[in-house]
C-alpha cells in the first residue's frame, strides 16, 4: 500500500536481486494454481515409476501469441493489455510496471512441444524430467505493456500503483537444460512477437 513493492532481505532489509529459477529449486506451492500444475507432475511421475513410462514435463512460462482468448482470467497480462488496446484504452500497469516476467512466444512453445515428444521415447524408464520453457529473457510487465502500445499505436500504457495480494514480484526461469539436452531453442524475438499479437485479432491461429 506504500508503494514499496520490491521485496527486502528479511535478514539485513537490503533489496533483493531477481534471478533464474532452476528445475531443481525447492518447491513451495503457494496457491492453488501452482499447487496443482505440480500434482499433475507428481502424478505424472508416479505413473512412469509404476510401469516403467517415461514422461516430460514442460514449466511453461508466460505464453501469449496469436489465437489468445480475450479478457479470460488465465489469459494473462498481455492479453489484458492488447484487450485494452482494441477498447482504444491505455494498458492499465499494476504495481510500478517493474515486475520481471518470461513472455515466451506460442510458437516456441509449439516447438518446445514436438521437441519433447520425438525425446521422451529415449529417456530413462520410470522417470519424469521437467523442463522449464521460456525465452530465457526476462522482460517487465512494464516493458510489455510499453512494447504493445507502441506496435497498436495505442495509448500508451497507465501505471497505476494497484496491486493484487498473492501476485508474485518477479518470476522468471532458466530455461538452459531444456536447450542443452533436448537442443530446442527459441526463436520468436521479444519485439517481434509483441508487434505480431498487438496486429493479431483475438481468435486467430498461430502458424
Amino acid at each position: 500500500a506504500a508503494g514499496r513493492f520490491e521485496p527486502p532481505c528479511p535478514t539485513c532489509g537490503a533489496p533483493l536481486v531477481p534471478g533464474l529459477v532452476g528445475e531443481d529449486a525447492p518447491v513451495d506451492p503457494r496457491n492453488v494454481y501452482a499447487t496443482t500444475k505440480l500434482t499433475q507432475e507428481h502424478l505424472a511421475s508416479a505413473w512412469a515409476r509404476s510401469t516403467g513410462g517415461r514422461a516430460i514435463a514442460l514449466r511453461y512460462h508466460n505464453v501469449y501469441g496469436p489465437g489468445m482468448p480475450r479478457d479470460t482470467p488465465y489469459a494473462g497480462v498481455a492479453a489484458f493489455f492488447r484487450s485494452a488496446l482494441e477498447r482504444g484504452e491505455a494498458p492499465r500497469v499494476f504495481e510500478d510496471g517493474g515486475q520481471r516476467r518470461d513472455f515466451v512466444h506460442v510458437r516456441d512453445v509449439a516447438e518446445a512441444n514436438a521437441v519433447a515428444l520425438e525425446a521422451v521415447h529415449g529417456r530413462e524408464p520410470g522417470v519424469l524430467t521437467a523442463y522449464n520453457t521460456g525465452s530465457g529473457t526476462p522482460h517487465t510487465v512494464g516493458e510489455t505493456a510499453a512494447a504493445l502500445a507502441a506496435a497498436h499505436g495505442g495509448p500508451e500504457p497507465v501505471v497505476t500503483g494497484e496491486f493484487r495480494l498473492g501476485d508474485v514480484r518477479h518470476i522468471t526461469a532458466d530455461s538452459g537444460r531444456l536447450r542443452a539436452e533436448l537442443g530446442w531453442k527459441p526463436r520468436v524475438g521479444f519485439d517481434e512477437g509483441m508487434a505480431e499479437f498487438a496486429a493479431s485479432a483475438p481468435g486467430d491461429t498461430a502458424c
